[in-house]
């Protein structure tokens, strides 16, 4: 094989070209000596990883060099933050200390460092995001945001840097960045790198769907160019003569945001209309920024007619994360809806650069949502009770959630998450007073506790001392205050029940001469199908588990040891990794006639062949298959990474796999016979199901067909798509 030749001189240029335009980023933030100290940082970075190459074959320094930038330039971060993205890796991966870098650097920079070493243990390419790793990392979020923030940059290099990584790492980084980073970023305000990481995950995971809309978006550049010059031309003229100084420019929506729009309303490109979003940007000060904002709306509604349903007024009422704008939705020329932004240079700089821009201007802008938001997250790391994986879930539910405004007896203000019921106000306000809430009075009328707030409400709590948490509640609570609180609260109460249930048991045990001990608690357990002794205990207190259950256990002592165990040992899921593995090299085939592995196909996604598809291994049904882009793919790759196991179709044709066709058309005389001829003749496929729904004319119809693979599949689509009268024909995930 020829060897790779490598022009150490070119790179030695290259690098130093890359660390000039990290210098000229740097500069409107450099202080001096601040200079000195990121060579110094260079210097070190540049010598420690001096033989490391990444897998592209390019030096390894270009990686630091690229996460620094990316938090001096996109995200505007100061000195201390770029000396810390240029030594991000140098702990983890030479022998450089934390104490090398604090006599060096001092104790703030090695803190960072120390943080960042931690969750790139958590986060490294051979490891899968745990819900108990993601606190961690949530812990050094409460210490030093920019911790996080310098995460955030490491990843947003990795995803544009991806092409040379195996299938199955684009696939799980994608999935975490999709399920994590990229809410983390909406929530830190960055929604310049929150649509980029998701664009660039999408890339990967839906690699076709992704291609197809960026073809069709460039196709019709130019038309929507000249449709932007028309637009704005009017409103730059009239802001000039009002004397407002302004940037006014069409910026295309995200790849990302066009497929959310077509998945969520079920339309083809064609009928997405808000590609693109026009931005006015005014030069104002301070004092003058509001009106400027709504003298600029004044114009742009004089000149083009407003949909009333689509103010939104994030300048009286910032978001939670800093980001203030005026948005409005207003017909253009040809009857086409627009979207206008408005906002001044200083929001704008807050909404593309986020917490570190927030931090910049903070003097000018009283209480901090984010201040509040951060507090809240070191609230929720501070409760030991919460489940990991729960904690996970509430979390990332309430990273994206938008905000309503609510107020107190004596009129302060609250923010809550939108759908927030007025429990999850009386928690906000204080856990106990969430715990003994009865019911509220909402604009002066009583409310249940699960009365949904709306924007603007007064709420007074009324509590009671008799009041104690309900299971319930969990279901209509949304804050993650509340969700924690109510179940570390139930959990108290359980283990105190329970108390009572052991002593219960063990005299039950006694009588019927079962020794009580730890073994034969965990096989009653079992037995019971519960999770732990402590479910155990409690089903005896409360009376749930008595005397004659215990009887029957007795009898079946002998065949318990053949139940399916609740949980996989980790050394038993290590075997059955690599039973599967062992087949094909690190790869299940499907299809092939598998004695040892019991697989099925999930049916949240009916998996075909040639779908693109991984098996995720469950705890008591064998190994699932589900295809990548599954609207579960997503959390199992991030929240279990050690139980995927990379896996492809076998060439067998004559499995038949069932798959969910949604049509629609104009309602016409014979169209179903049409249809079935389509599928039961012309192609022979089977039917297992067919419902039709007819309203005014239009004919909605479900069927679910069995088909060989996805060429199979695509071939009839096509057919049906050539029948009289139809519109559409989508292929559907679950049953």
């Amino acid at each position: 094989m020829k060897e790779l030749v490598i022009d150490l001189e070119a790179e030695k240029k290259e690098i130093l070209k890359r660390y000039r335009a990290l210098l000229r980023a740097c500069k409107p933030t450099l202080q001096k000596g601040d200079k000195r100290m990121i060579r110094r940082a260079f210097d070190m970075a540049l010598d420690s990883h001096h033989d490391m190459r990444r897998k592209s074959g390019e030096p390894y320094i270009y990686h630091p060099i690229a996460v620094a930038q990316i938090a001096a330039e996109e995200i505007g971060l100061g000195t201390t933050s770029i000396v810390c993205a240029l030594l991000h890796d140098v702990v983890e991966d030479t022998a450089i200390t934390l104490e090398d870098i604090e006599r060096e650097f001092g104790k703030k920079v090695a803190k960072i460092i120390d943080g960042l070493t931690k969750i790139s243990g958590v986060f490294g390419a051979n490891s899968s995001l745990q819900a108990e790793n993601f606190r961690k990392m949530l812990l050094t979020l409460a210490d030093d945001v920019r911790v996080i923030l310098i995460k955030l940059a490491d990843r947003l290099h990795n995803m544009r840097t991806m092409d040379y990584m195996p299938r199955d790492k684009q696939l799980k980084i994608s999935s975490e960045t999709v399920y994590l980073y990229a809410p983390l970023a909406h929530r830190l305000g960055l929604y310049a790198m929150k649509s980029e990481l998701e664009d660039l995950a999408m890339k990967y995971m839906e690699s076709e769907t992704y291609k197809f809309i960026a073809y069709k978006l460039n196709e019709k550049k130019a038309e929507r160019e000249l449709y932007i010059k028309n637009f704005i031309g009017p409103i730059q003229e009239i802001l000039q003569e009002q004397g407002l100084n302004a940037k006014v420019y069409g910026r295309p929506k995200s790849i990302h945001s066009i497929w959310n729009k077509m998945r969520k309303k079920g339309i083809p490109f064609e009928e997405v209309y808000d590609l693109f979003a026009i931005r006015i940007i005014l030069d104002s000060t301070l004092e003058n920024e509001k009106s400027d904002c709504w003298k600029a709306y004044s114009i742009v509604t004089d000149l083009y007619r407003p949909n009333p349903d689509r103010l939104r007024d994030w300048i009286s009422s910032p978001k939670a994360n800093g980001y203030e704008s005026l948005h409005t939705t207003v017909m253009g020329p040809k009857g086409q809806w627009v979207e206008v932004q408005i906002r001044t240079a200083r929001m704008n700089e807050i909404a593309e650069k986020g917490f570190a821009a927030h931090w910049k201007y903070k003097e000018s802008t009283s209480d901090s949502g984010l201040d509040q938001w951060i507090q809240k997250v070191r609230e929720l790391l501070g409760n030991p009770e919460s489940n990991a994986l729960d904690f996970l879930d509430d979390f990332k539910m309430n990273l994206f959630s938008d905000e309503i405004f609510i107020f107190t007896p004596k009129g302060a203000l609250i923010q809550l998450p939108i759908d927030a019921t007025a429990l999850d106000f009386a928690f906000e306000i204080h856990s106990d007073l969430g715990a003994r809430c009865i019911g509220a009075k909402v604009n002066h009328k009583l409310v249940p506790l699960s009365y949904k707030l709306q924007n603007g409400d007064q709420v007074e709590i009324i509590t009671s001392n008799k009041q104690t948490p309900k299971e319930d509640w969990l279901n209509f609570v949304v804050t993650a205050k509340a969700k924690s609180r109510i179940k570390a609260s139930l959990k108290e109460e359980k283990r105190r029940k329970a108390e009572d249930g052991k002593d219960i048991l063990e005299r039950k045990l006694k009588s019927l001469k079962i020794t009580y001990n730890s073994e034969n608690l965990h096989k009653l357990a079992t037995f019971f199908k519960l999770n732990s002794t402590l479910d155990l205990f409690y089903g005896v207190a409360t009376g749930a588990i008595d005397l004659k259950d215990l009887k029957d256990f007795q009898t079946s002592e002998k065949s318990v040891e053949n139940r399916t165990p609740n949980t996989i040992e980790p050394n038993q899921l290590e075997g059955i990794i690599n039973r599967v593995k062992a087949k094909d090299s690190d790869t299940l085939l499907i299809g092939e006639d598998m004695q040892k592995i019991d697989y099925k196909l999930a049916n949240c996604c009916n998996p075909i062949p040639g779908d693109d598809v991984f098996g995720f291994i469950t705890v008591n049904d064998g190994i699932k298959i589900h295809r990548t882009n599954c609207p579960n793919a997503a959390k199992l790759m991030a929240s279990y990474g050690y139980r995927i196991v990379k896996a492809k179709w076998t060439s067998q044709k004559e499995l038949a796999f069932l798959t969910g066709l949604r049509i629609t058309g104009i309602d016409d005389v014979g169209l179903i016979n049409k249809l079935t001829t389509v599928i039961s003749n012309d192609f022979k496929v089977n039917m297992r199901s067919i419902t039709v729904d007819s309203d005014n004319g239009i004919f909605e119809g479900s069927i679910m067909v069995y088909v060989n693979d996805t060429q199979h599949l695509d071939n009839l689509i096509k057919k049906l798509k050539q029948v009289k009268g139809v519109t559409s024909v989508t292929r559907f995930d679950s049953e």
